[in-house]
Order: structure tokens, then sequence, then C-alpha cells
């Protein structure tokens, strides 16, 4: 057994068990991805800590973009209840992590992602990983992806103030949505959402309290005032 393999198991053990996840064949898929693989180089040793782990830095124009936590990962997937009938949208996939676990629990996936270099790299990885159930596209991610829909479930991989309409209406009759969900743009810290669209209307409740770095866009913007 690799470093990187008893890392693994202990992530499971002792971040994903001990905190309600129980599903089987999500904790088989996080047993076995190779998370150290989603993460820069420099940070590979740090790739199964109960911490986001930032894969891309802020710059002019762009925002830092991190990796959920494992255990908020793995509890917001749990609460989407994906089957392997499902088509997922998996939104800001970063470098393809997300999307990968969820390649292994559904029939398609589709990761959306904005950064040029964040969805190459995603490629790169669900490629190497021969998940070939999953792609990756490059959009803005306050639009979703229709073009593939609509979509049992939609995966938020990040904090948001709202979800779209537009985003909630790419959803089945019966598809779900999750999300961490705050008060105001730009928190990290605010409660995961479960969305669930009956009769053409999306109604989400809270489920448990959830720390996510913001998703880039969703922030409204600011209004001018005299």
């Amino acid at each position: 057994m690799t470093g990187f393999e008893a890392r693994r198991i202990a992530m499971v053990e002792s971040q994903l068990r001990p905190n309600e996840v129980t599903s089987v064949g999500l904790l088989a898929a996080m047993r076995t991805l190779p998370r150290e693989r989603f993460v820069p180089e420099a940070f590979q040793g740090l790739a199964y800590m109960d911490e986001g782990i930032e894969v891309l830095a802020a710059r002019e124009d762009v925002a830092a973009r991190s990796l959920l936590a494992p255990m908020v990962q793995a509890r917001l997937i749990q609460l989407a209840e994906v089957t392997p009938q499902d088509t997922v949208l998996d939104v800001g996939c970063a470098t393809g992590y997300s999307t990968a676990i969820l390649a292994r629990l559904a029939a398609r996936v589709i990761g959306l992602e904005p950064e040029p270099e964040l969805a190459k790299a995603a490629a790169a990885n669900l490629a190497a990983l021969g998940l070939a159930n999953a792609d990756i596209v490059a959009g803005d991610l306050l639009g979703g992806h229709a073009k593939a829909g609509p979509y049992d479930v939609i995966v938020m991989e990040g904090s948001v103030p709202d979800v779209p309409d537009k985003v909630l209406a790419q959803l089945k009759e019966g598809g779900r949505l999750v999300t961490v969900r705050t008060a105001a743009p730009n928190m990290r810290q605010g409660k995961a959402y479960l969305f669930v669209r009956v009769d053409d209307e999306a109604r989400g409740v809270a489920h448990f309290d959830a720390g996510a770095s913001p998703l880039p866009g969703f922030a409204p913007a600011p209004a001018f005032t005299f």
C-alpha cells in the first residue's frame, strides 16, 4: 500500500464515515480515486486533509478556485442521491475530481468549467483514469449547460448566494440540485441545500451547515447609487 492509498483510506474512515456518509458506492469511489492527481504538485501531500485545496490562484479578472473539502464533497453528492441511470451536470468542476466521483456513480456526467486551464486539466485527468462516461465543457457557470440537459442531478462545486432560475430549469421533473447556499455573495459559510423540481417548480430545503469557496460569476453586479 502506498502512502497516498493509506491517506485515502484514512480520509474515508476519519472524515467521511463519522460524518454520516453511508453511501457504499460513494465511499468506494472516494476510497479509490487518486485525489492527489487533481491538485497542484506542491499540494499533493495535503490532498487528503479535511479542507478545500486551492487549484487556481487568484489573478486579475480570475477568481481563485478550490476543490471542496472531502467531507463537504461527499455529503453534497450523497444528498443528491445519484443513481446509475442518472445524467449529471457538475457546475464548476475545476480539475475534475468531483466529476470523476460522479462518473463512478452515474450513467453520464458533464463537467462545466469556465477557466480554460482547469478545463484542460480536468479533461486530461478523466482521460488518464479511463472515465469514458464523463466529458468536460467550457462555459459560463451562471448559464449552466442546457445543450446536454435536462439533468437528473446538478451539483454546484462551491458556494452561491442563490441558484439562477436558468440553472434550475435544466433539471428534469424530479431532478435534484445540491449546493452550498450563503446569506450573501462571496461568503464561504452557509447551508447545504437540496432543490427538487416538481411540477415545473424547484424548491430548496437546507440540510446541514457547510463551507465552500464561492463559485465565480454568481455574485450580482454592484448596483449604481447616487
